[in-house]
C-alpha cells in the first residue's frame, strides 16, 4: 500500500454525482427562497433594530444582511456548480461552490469583526433597549420564517444530496440560536434591567459567527486544494475492489470531491498473464462495484501486473 492510499483521519465526505433536471429545479428553488426569507428579515430586523436600539438585535441584523449576500453568492454558485462539463472544463463546474464558500467566510469574519466593535463600546457605556416588544416579535417572525426555510432546505437535500444546499442549512440553523440568543438579551435587558446582556450576548454571537466563517472557509479550501474522502469512504472503495475475484491487489488511490461530483482513481493489479481484453472486462466490472457503491462519481483505472511495483524496484536497485 502507498502513501497516497493511507489516507487520513480528515478529509472530505462523498457526494453523489450529477444531478437529474428535477433536482437541479428543487437546488434552484432552495437557493431563490433562502435569499427571498434573508431580505424579508433584514427588513423587519432593521425596522425592530432602530425602534430598540438593542445591539443584540444589530448583531442579528448584521448576521440577516451576511445570510442576503451569502445566499446569493450561494444562489449564483449553485447554477454555476449545475453546468455540465463542457470543453474548458472537462471535470465540471462543482468548484464553483467552494469558491463562493471562501467569499461567505470573509463576508462573515468582517460582520464578526463589526459587532465586537460595537458591543465593546456598549459594555463602556450600557444603553438600555428600549420597546422590547417590538423586539420580541421582530425575533418570533423571524424564528417562523427561518425554521420553514430550513424544514423545505432538509427536504430537498433528501432528494438531491447537495452539498451546497446542506451548507446553507446549517447556516439558517444557526440561525435559530442566534435569534433565540436576541431574545434572551431583550428578556433580561427589558425585564430584569440587565443593561449589560445586550452586549454580552452580542459578544457570543460574534464569537459564534467566527466560528461558522472559519468551518466555511476549512471547508471550501478542502475542496479547493482537492482533499481526499473520508478514511471510511476510502476504505470502502477498497473493499469494493477486492471484493473481485481475480483482483490481486490495488493501488495509488486518489481521491477529491468538486462540488456535486466525486473523482475515483486507483491501479489494478491483475495476473499478468492474461490477455489484454480480459485485464480490460475486470476494470470494468469493478468500475462498475465502485460507482454502484458511490452513485455517479467518476471512476478512473489502471491496470498494472502483479508485482509491477516489486519489479521496478529491483530494476533501481
Amino acid at each position: 500500500m502507498t502513501v497516497a492510499e493511507e489516507g487520513h483521519s480528515g478529509g472530505t465526505p462523498h457526494t453523489s454525482g450529477p444531478v437529474s433536471a428535477e433536482a437541479a429545479r428543487l437546488m434552484k428553488l432552495a437557493t431563490s427562497a433562502s435569499v427571498a426569507v434573508a431580505l424579508v428579515l433584514v427588513g423587519v430586523k432593521a425596522f425592530a433594530w432602530i425602534t430598540t436600539d438593542s445591539v443584540a438585535l444589530l448583531s442579528s441584523l448584521v448576521d440577516s444582511a451576511l445570510d442576503v449576500a451569502a445566499s446569493v453568492l450561494n444562489l449564483l454558485a449553485v447554477r454555476h456548480a449545475l453546468m455540465p462539463a463542457d470543453r474548458e472544463h472537462r471535470f465540471g463546474h462543482g468548484k464553483a461552490e467552494a469558491l463562493a464558500g471562501l467569499g461567505q467566510s470573509a463576508f462573515i469574519a468582517g460582520s464578526a469583526l463589526f459587532l465586537i466593535v460595537e458591543a465593546s463600546r456598549r459594555l463602556m457605556a450600557p444603553t438600555p433597549v428600549e420597546d422590547g416588544l417590538i423586539g420580541f416579535v421582530v425575533m418570533g417572525v423571524s424564528i417562523a420564517a427561518t425554521l420553514g426555510l430550513v424544514v423545505f432546505q432538509r427536504r430537498v437535500i433528501r432528494m438531491t444530496n447537495s452539498v451546497a444546499i446542506s451548507a446553507d442549512s446549517l447556516h439558517f440553523t444557526s440561525d435559530l440560536l442566534v435569534n433565540a440568543g436576541v431574545i434572551v438579551a431583550l428578556v433580561l435587558s427589558t425585564r430584569f434591567g440587565l443593561a449589560l446582556a445586550d452586549p454580552l450576548i452580542a459578544l457570543a454571537i460574534a464569537a459564534y459567527i467566527l466560528w461558522g466563517a472559519w468551518e466555511v472557509a476549512n471547508s471550501s479550501y478542502d475542496i479547493l486544494m482537492d482533499r481526499e474522502f473520508l478514511d471510511a469512504d476510502r476504505a470502502r472503495v477498497r473493499e469494493v475492489v477486492m471484493a473481485h475475484a481475480e483482483v490481486r491487489d490495488m493501488h495509488d488511490l486518489r481521491t477529491r470531491t468538486s462540488g456535486n461530483m466525486s473523482f475515483i482513481q486507483l491501479h489494478l493489479e491483475l495476473d499478468g498473464a492474461m490477455t489484454l481484453r480480459r485485464a480490460h472486462e475486470i476494470a470494468d466490472e469493478v468500475e462498475a462495484s465502485v460507482r454502484a457503491a458511490f452513485p455517479g462519481a467518476e471512476v478512473l483505472i489502471h491496470q498494472d501486473p502483479d508485482g509491477v511495483d516489486e519489479a521496478r524496484a529491483a530494476f533501481r536497485r
